[in-house]
């Protein structure tokens, strides 16, 4: 290395460690006054919500808007994403309760909301992570609700029904499916694992590279991976995140149908969360049974100019050939023009139940 080089670069090492010494101080600067807060809400009584979803997509989206580069927003987010994880874990490490083993999806979507401070509590179903949050022994949940490919999650449906959760943020995850196997070579495969909603993601390739070799359903995709890892001649069709938990090398990457395969997660708790900004909410309702009363609970969406951007319907679990309805709508419910309409909606719905209202996901 020349001498010219080498004080170039001793140079810039130098500046970059200045800066990082300034990093750490300006970081724990940061962590002090998030213990300040903390100290201030117990003073009055509120020290039982120290995670606020609104305050923490304010900061992400100013921070987003700020950023003049050459960090893409998506760092941006990322980074102080954990800053954030790592000051509420000062106060208590909020426990998440997702659809595990470690490794899923759900359990990547946990770690892109909370950060890596949060304490992940895997289950073995969608209704045991909601009955975890329920029963007091987790903070939050994160349950998948939506896929650009397959569309709605049935049981996070159901369970949205009949559970006193709320809606308090959202994530939104880029889906790769990779197939995962000890085998190098695809004639070895004897078998695929993986979660239903994965394999039909994965439909068309399936049928293409692997014609005719079973497919078999399991809770997760971690545990697909769990399993592929154990038996010879098996494949399964999970994530990065299961890949290196199992150390089960990726035979074929990118495998999922749609370039653009992408799962919408929901965060569950026992509180709302107040406007941001930009907001969604949430909700679920059903028409008395005559003719045009769809049609009439939707109306007051258009009178006061509200966008509505899902409406899905399940049937109604206590009586035969009835059904719900799930709708999103932009808007806070605090806001006038929803506020307006759910209060004319809730004298047209035969039932009508407000799942929350929550900033829409920060990328």
């Amino acid at each position: 290395m020349s001498d010219d080089l080498h004080k170039a670069l001793a140079g810039v090492r130098a500046e970059i460690d200045g800066i990082d010494a300034e990093l750490l101080r300006l970081l724990n600067a940061r962590a002090r006054c998030a213990q300040k807060v903390g100290e201030i809400k117990a003073a009055h009584g509120e020290a039982g919500h120290i995670y606020r979803p609104e305050r923490e997509a304010q900061v992400l989206r100013r921070l987003q808007e700020a950023n003049p580069g050459p960090l893409p927003g998506e760092n941006i987010t990322f980074f102080f994403r954990e800053v954030m994880s790592a000051c509420l874990s000062l106060e208590e490490p909020l426990g998440i309760s997702f659809l595990g083993p470690l490794g899923s999806f759900t359990g990547s979507a946990a770690t892109k909301h909370f950060g890596h401070a949060a304490r992940l509590l895997p289950q073995a179903s969608i209704d045991d992570v909601f009955r975890e949050v329920e029963s007091g022994h987790a903070h939050y949940a994160v349950v998948p609700v939506e896929n650009s490919t397959e569309g709605a999650v049935g049981r996070t449906m159901d369970l949205l029904l009949g559970t006193q959760l709320k809606i308090c943020g959202e994530v939104v995850l880029r889906i790769h499916q990779n197939l995962l196997s000890n085998e190098t070579d695809l004639g070895k495969i004897s078998k695929v694992y993986s979660h239903a909603q994965s394999l039909a993601q994965c439909h068309e390739w399936l049928n293409h590279h692997l014609p005719g070799v079973p497919r078999i359903s399991v809770a997760s995709n971690s545990l697909a991976a769990q399993m592929a890892a154990g038996e010879a001649g098996v494949a399964a069709i999970a994530g990065v995140a299961a890949a290196e938990r199992f150390k089960l090398p990726k035979l074929v990457e990118n495998i999922e149908d749609e370039p653009n395969n992408t799962t919408r997660f929901l965060i569950l708790g026992k509180h709302d969360a107040g406007p941001s900004g930009r907001d969604r909410t949430s909700l679920i309702m059903s028409a008395p049974n005559r003719t045009g009363s769809l049609h009439e609970l939707l109306l007051p969406f258009s009178h006061n100019a509200v966008s509505m951007t899902r409406l899905e319907s399940r049937p109604a679990r206590n009586a035969l050939w009835e059904y719900v309805f799930y709708v999103d709508v932009e808007g806070h419910r605090d806001e006038p023009a929803v506020k307006a309409a759910l209060d004319e909606l809730a004298k047209n719905a035969a039932y009508l139940k407000i799942l929350g209202s929550y900033p829409v996901a920060v990328y």
